[in-house]
């Protein structure tokens, strides 16, 4: 029977022999923790080690060569955030409605914008500990730069992505909730089976005396299938009906016969913001007494309930997209394409009446394909001086098609603080914020469908059997087929089985 040999004691001022690699190519823990600081081969590739270690799992290196408490610490953190990617993803294959839900609270966002800041900072932390686990001077001279600049650039790549999601991401989009949506409003049951809004497009930027709504329309979303339904109204449609309210009763027979010199109104539905705020005591506050506290104005109320009188059906909710803003979205989201039917003037408009184009404009905006900035599309969107209204209704439709085609996933990540600063300065809403979740819901099924569009307009009434529609004077019998026209687009009849023989 043999008997085995006890090491041999190394000898005074010899040097420890360098500990060998396991055979999966890696060293065992004791040189990790216990290296051979007189081996710079050995400490090289320990230092390697240390720092992929760092780089996957962020506090296994102090678990197996340092602070243990502090690598348990971070091995913690890094697993409870990988258990939240992993339910986040989950959530959004499952359960896209629960994921809305939840990254649409404010408090939410504020407490995972927190915990990132607080993992980034902790990631700092463990990259200057490992780097002292590593001991630099004990590497090869040759490998130390390569070393700490892989320890650097790592911990940069993961702690900047966690700042970019907490301040670029999380961060803007808290604010924008909170600057944009109603809080703590209950939101209103479906009216019908539809969601309606309200849309107005109005320009105070420079230039502007006063702030008429230029672009009108009402959005109906199927609150079970996502369906879309838009119905254009013109801005100059006269003599609006109103729904049962205060103006109903100012007004019965709409504006007809009612101007002002002073205030600058007439009968036109782009008026009413002249007829309540401008020409009505307290700014139209003794009409609409609720609208400060319901986060509306008296104009949008008085808008709303010509837009309810017009088309018979319950408006709820309103969009108010401000054109001052708008360019700064569009140059968020690095331009939009449209091609451009005709030559269109850039500028304020003439002087005098028939005043050629050439000498006013300050720009064109030639026909054919185009990429436009935000100052062009803007231009786009504003100009009609040498075209109908019904014509730059139809260029803000393309341009709002234009916008939801440019907001692809990767532009909204990447400009995500540039667009929700734009859209603060850009939307003003009563929509609740309690009724987000359920409206990206909707979102997304509608993004499966088709628009289905309704311009209250001579050209756009002429396709469903209606030629003589005029917008200056329309009569009660207008009024009547588009609340049935309305009716039967939001719900088609159902088909009757055709008898078998």
């Amino acid at each position: 029977m043999s008997v085995a040999t006890p090491p041999r004691p190394a000898s005074p001022g010899s040097v420890p022999e360098a500990p060998a690699l396991s055979s999966a190519g890696a060293l065992d823990d004791r040189p990790l923790r216990h290296p051979n600081t007189r081996s710079p081969q050995v400490m090289t590739r320990r230092a390697w080690w240390l720092i992929a270690l760092n780089f996957l799992l962020p506090g296994s290196a102090q678990v197996l060569a340092g602070n243990r408490k502090l690598g348990r610490v971070g091995l913690t953190a890094t697993i409870l955030v990988w258990v939240f990617v992993v339910a986040a993803v989950l959530a959004l294959l499952l359960a896209p409605t629960v994921l809305s839900t939840v990254f649409t609270q404010g408090w939410v966002l504020l407490a995972l914008q927190i915990l990132l800041l607080a993992y980034a900072v902790l990631w700092v932390v463990l990259l200057i500990d490992t780097l002292r686990l590593v001991r630099l001077v004990r590497t090869r001279p040759r490998a130390r730069a390569g070393i700490a600049v892989l320890a650097i650039a790592g911990t940069v790549l993961a702690s900047g992505t966690a700042v970019y999601g907490a301040q670029q991401l999380l961060g803007p989009a808290r604010e924008a909730l909170g600057a944009i949506f109603a809080n703590n409003a209950p939101p209103v049951p479906p009216s019908d089976g539809y969601y309606n809004f309200l849309l107005l497009g109005a320009d105070s930027g420079l230039g502007r005396d006063s702030m008429r709504f230029d672009s009108i329309s009402v959005v109906s979303v199927n609150a079970a299938s996502g369906a879309v339904t838009i119905t254009g109204i013109p801005r100059d449609l006269q003599n609006v009906p109103f729904s049962e309210g205060p103006m109903q009763e100012l007004y019965p027979n709409g504006l007809e016969g009612h101007s002002s010199q002073t205030c600058g109104w007439g009968a036109g539905i782009n008026q009413l913001m002249n007829a309540v705020e401008t020409c009505q005591p307290n700014r139209g506050a003794d009409i609409y007494p609720d609208a400060a506290t319901s986060h509306t104005t008296p104009a949008v109320e008085a808008t709303r309930d010509a837009a309810q009188g017009i088309l018979g059906i319950e408006i709820p909710y309103y969009v108010f997209v401000d054109m001052k803003g708008f360019a700064d979205i569009v140059d968020a989201l690095g331009g939009v394409d449209i091609t451009v039917q005709e030559r269109l003037p850039e500028g304020g408009g003439p002087t005098y009446h028939n005043q050629p184009a050439e000498e006013w404009a300050t720009g064109w905006i030639e026909a054919g394909p185009q990429h436009m900035d935000g100052d062009t599309a803007q231009w786009y969107a504003r100009s009609r001086y040498t075209t109908s209204d019904w014509d730059r209704m139809r260029r803000q439709r393309e341009l709002q098609q234009a916008i939801l085609a440019q907001a692809n996933p990767q532009n909204v990540l990447t400009h995500f603080g540039e667009i929700a600063k734009a859209g603060q300065d850009l939307v003003q809403t009563d929509i609740p914020d309690a009724l987000l979740p359920f409206l990206i819901d909707l979102a997304l099924k509608a993004k499966e469908q088709p628009v289905q569009t309704i311009e209250l307009t001579p050209e756009g009434l002429q396709v469903y059997g209606v030629p003589g529609f005029d917008p200056d004077a329309p009569d009660a019998d207008d009024w009547a087929f588009i609340r049935d026209l309305v009716q039967t687009t939001l719900h088609p009849p159902t088909p009757t089985p055709t008898p078998q023989p």
